[in-house]
Parts: structure tokens; sequence; C-alpha cells
């Protein structure tokens, strides 16, 4: 065979090659399907004070734009209630606040999980009191639940131990761990707890003149995060763990497993903080977007909504 006709022939076999892989690789693309929307707010923190009501309505204005399927709320959903000098009138007032702001996303459905400034402890007895006055004000049944859309499993825990903040009790972990066994084995799985499961934050928002080794509280990683642990690792399908309560944005991915701490919607509690203009230790008021897709991946956004 000539040289030249040599040279045709391998290109044509190359050029075969390259569209064989082109092919399959368009198979793959045509495999992944994104099947769910999601924005995820948390530590909202809404008062009447800072002109936060309007400024959390163009958030939830900015998210209605997005055209979510649903929306995630990671607790911390008004300013403080858990303070020993809080009136009930003052619960009602944020809670009106509220209200008045998600009346705005009304045809967008929500699920919540419960912060530790949500429960108002001073009035024993009365119908806003604790964890059940917050489930009320909510519009939800049990502080802890799981459902299912589109394909994926999602799993709201409860944080807010009786002694222990930052853990499950013993009731909720053998229902939290009965149902990623069940429901996990064929569905990609979201967690979204208040306190992070697994956060860097831990390190980053300790005291500047802090030296090691560090100690790393519940409010800042689980203190049963090694139980998670040994539960993903059997449990291949749990992809993501939403939380917030930090204030401040990280991802940390441990085990094939995404940890993502957002920032929150209230950033510096509304009040002026590191630029004047709310931001927490450079972290920005905002929302978190995710695509979910039907084969378990996902891709996230952080969206600072004040700056835009």
């Amino acid at each position: 065979m000539k040289r030249r006709d040599l040279l045709k022939s391998l290109g044509v076999a190359t050029g075969t090659v390259m569209l064989g892989n082109v092919a399959q690789a368009s198979e793959v693309t045509k495999k992944k399907k994104k099947v769910l929307k999601i924005a995820h707010i948390t530590d909202v923190h809404i008062r009447p004070e800072y002109d936060a009501v309007s400024r959390f309505k163009k958030c939830l204005e900015m998210i209605k734009k997005d055209k979510v399927d649903l929306i995630l709320n990671g607790g911390d959903s008004i300013y403080a209630a858990d303070y020993d000098h809080i009136t009930k009138d003052r619960v009602e007032q944020q809670w009106a606040c509220w209200k008045e702001s998600v009346a705005v996303v009304k045809d967008i459905p929500m699920h919540h999980v419960l912060g530790n400034h949500d429960m108002w402890w001073k009035g024993k007895g009365d119908e806003l009191y604790g964890k059940p006055g917050v489930l009320k004000m909510l519009g939800i049944k049990n502080n802890y639940y799981s459902f299912d859309q589109n394909g994926w499993h999602f799993i709201m825990l409860d944080s807010n131990h009786p002694t222990n903040p930052g853990m499950l009790d013993d009731e909720q972990w053998n229902w939290f761990v009965q149902d990623v066994e069940k429901n996990s084995q064929d569905k990609p799985t979201l967690i979204m707890s208040h306190y992070p499961l697994l956060s860097c934050t831990g390190i980053t928002d300790n005291k500047t003149d802090f030296r090691g080794p560090f100690k790393v509280g519940g409010s800042y990683n689980h203190l049963d995060i090694m139980k998670f642990i040994e539960v993903f690792n059997k449990n291949k399908n749990v992809k993501i763990c939403l939380s917030g309560h930090i204030h401040l944005l990280d991802k940390v991915w441990y085990n094939d497993v995404t940890y993502i701490c957002n920032g929150a919607t209230s950033g510096f509690w509304w009040e002026p903080g590191d630029d004047g203009k709310s931001s927490y230790k450079q972290t920005v008021p905002g929302y978190a977007l995710l695509n979910l897709y039907d084969d378990g991946s996902f891709d996230h956004d952080y969206i600072k909504y004040e700056t835009v």
C-alpha cells in the first residue's frame, strides 16, 4: 500500500473512532436529565427592623423568577424567639412578618426544618410554646420527616436535641436509619438539617487568636457525625447534606457525599455587617439554587441577591 493511501485509511479509521467517541459521549449526555430545580433558603431571621420584610420579598421574587419546583427552608425563620426577654407579642410579630413575606411564593411547595432560634421557651402551656408552636406557624405536622419527589428522596431532620444541640435524639436517630435503609437504595437522597452535619466553618469562624488543636462544637458539626458517616458508607445513594446556621458558605466533599452549608438569607441578621451591607465574614446575604438530575448528580450555585 502506498504511503498516501495508508494515511487516508488511517484517517478514516481515526475519524470512525472519533465519531464513535462522540456518539458515546452524546449517549451519556442524553441519559442525564434534570428532574428538579430547588431553592435553599436558610437563616432568614425575619423581623420588622432593617427593612427585612421588603428585602426578603425581593429574594423570594427572584426565586419565583427562577421557576423552582420547590423551596427548602433550613430554619431560623424568625429573628429570635428563644431569648429570655422575648414576649409572646414579639413572637407573633415576627411570625406575622414571615407569613406576609412567604405569600410571595405561595404557589411553590416549601419544606422546612426547625432552627434553634425558632422556638419560644418562655410560654409553657401556650399554643406558641416550643417546637409545637413552630410547627403550627410553619404549617407542618412533624419536626422531622421525609418525602419523595421526581425520583429523589428528601429527609428533613431536627438538629435541636433537648440537651446537646447539634445531634439527633435516640427516637429520631432510629427513625432516620430505618428511613435511609428503606428509601435510599434505589433513589438519590438529599438530607437537610439546620446545624451542619459536617463543615469546615468550625475552624474559620473561631476567634482570631484561637490556636489548635481545634475544638469543634455541635453548632459547627453534628456531634454524631461519625454515626452518620457509617450510615452513608452503607447507603451510597446519599448525595447531598444541606445546612445553614453558621451564616457562612462552605462545601465539604467527603467519601462521595457533598456537605453544603449555605450562607444566611439575612446575612448579618439584616444589620450592617463586615461590608456595611449585611455580609457576615465576607458571606453576603443569599440563597442557593440546586439542579438535581436523574442519575443522582447535581449542581449548586449561591445567588447573592442583594448585589444583583
